[in-house]
């Protein structure tokens, strides 16, 4: 019964892993792609040339 018990624990404990890993690997991901968005804004809604001294 006690090695049946272990056997349990042992995959809760790595699927709580691979879980926790896969959720990483997610954030990781989408804060990347963030980086990659144009530095510039987008055009000015109203087409009036922007104010620059």
């Amino acid at each position: 019964m006690t090695n049946e018990i272990k056997k349990k624990a042992a995959i809760a404990a790595a699927g709580a892993i691979g879980s926790a890993a896969v959720a990483a690997a997610l954030l990781y991901v989408n804060r990347r792609r963030k980086g990659n968005e144009p530095q510039q804004p987008g055009p000015i809604p109203s087409g009036e040339p922007p104010e620059t001294d």
